[in-house]
C-alpha cells in the first residue's frame, strides 16, 4: 500500500508540474501579464520589440540575466531586444552611462554579464565614474576612450531618452519586460501563483509567457 501511495503521489506532482508549465504558455490577464491602457509605436519592423528594463545593483535582473540573454538570442530571427536600464534616482546616472557607453562602443555582450557577476558575486561596487572607469579598463577597454564615450553627447541623449521610455510605461520595479508596445510582463507578476517554487523556476515561467505575448502579434 505504501508503494503505491508513493507511486500515485508521484504521478499526481507529475500532473501538477506539466498543469503548471501549460498554463504559463497561456498566460492570465491580469495575473501573469497586463495589457498596456496606450499601445505605443515601436520601431522593430515585422519584429516583435522586447524591452527589458533592468538596474545592475538588482539582484533579481543579475538573476534572470542568463536565462533572458539565452532566450533573446535563441528568439533574435523574431524580436528586437532592446535593454534600458533604468533611473529611480540619481544616483542610477552613472550605471545608465555604463550600459550606453558600452553599447556605443559594441562591448555590451562581454562585459554586460561581467558587471552583474562583479556587483553580487565580488561584491565590487559600481555605482561611481571612477569605479566603473577603473572596472571597464580591467576588462581591458581603452580607459580614455571609454571615458570620453561615457561622457559624450551621444551617451547623455540615450540616458535621456531612457528616461522617458520608463516615464510611458511608468515603470516602477525591475526587472519589468515589455512586449511589443503592448503588453507588460515580470518574474514578480508571473511568481506570485509560484509560492514555494524557485527564483529559477518563476524567470522559466517568465519567458514562457513572453512567448505567448510575443505569438499574440501573429
Amino acid at each position: 500500500m505504501r508503494l503505491l501511495h508513493r507511486l500515485f503521489a508521484a504521478a499526481s506532482f507529475s500532473l501538477l508540474a506539466v498543469g503548471a508549465t501549460a498554463s504559463f504558455a497561456n498566460p492570465v490577464l491580469g495575473v501573469d501579464y497586463q495589457a498596456l491602457p496606450q499601445v505605443q509605436a515601436t520601431d522593430s519592423g515585422n519584429k516583435v520589440e522586447v524591452l527589458e528594463f533592468y538596474w545592475y545593483n538588482c539582484p533579481h535582473c543579475a538573476a534572470f540575466e542568463p536565462q533572458l540573454a539565452e532566450w533573446a538570442k535563441k528568439k533574435g530571427d523574431t524580436i528586437v531586444f532592446k535593454r534600458v536600464p533604468v533611473y529611480f534616482r540619481e544616483s542610477f546616472v552613472p550605471q545608465q552611462k555604463l550600459y550606453y557607453a558600452l553599447e556605443a562602443m559594441g562591448k555590451v555582450d562581454p562585459v554586460h554579464r561581467t558587471i552583474f557577476d562583479a556587483i553580487h558575486s565580488a561584491r565590487i561596487k559600481l555605482d561611481k565614474e571612477d569605479q566603473i572607469v577603473d572596472f571597464v579598463a580591467k576588462q581591458g577597454l581603452d580607459r580614455k576612450k571609454f571615458l570620453d564615450t561615457f561622457n559624450s553627447f551621444g551617451v547623455q541623449s540615450k540616458v535621456t531618452r531612457a528616461r522617458q521610455i520608463q516615464d510611458v510605461y511608468r515603470i516602477e520595479s525591475v526587472p519589468t519586460i515589455i512586449i511589443d508596445g503592448r503588453f507588460m510582463t515580470s518574474p514578480a507578476m508571473v511568481g506570485s501563483r509560484m509560492r514555494g517554487q524557485s527564483e529559477q523556476a518563476q524567470m522559466a515561467a517568465t519567458l514562457q509567457v513572453m512567448d505567448a505575448l510575443i505569438a499574440k502579434k501573429k
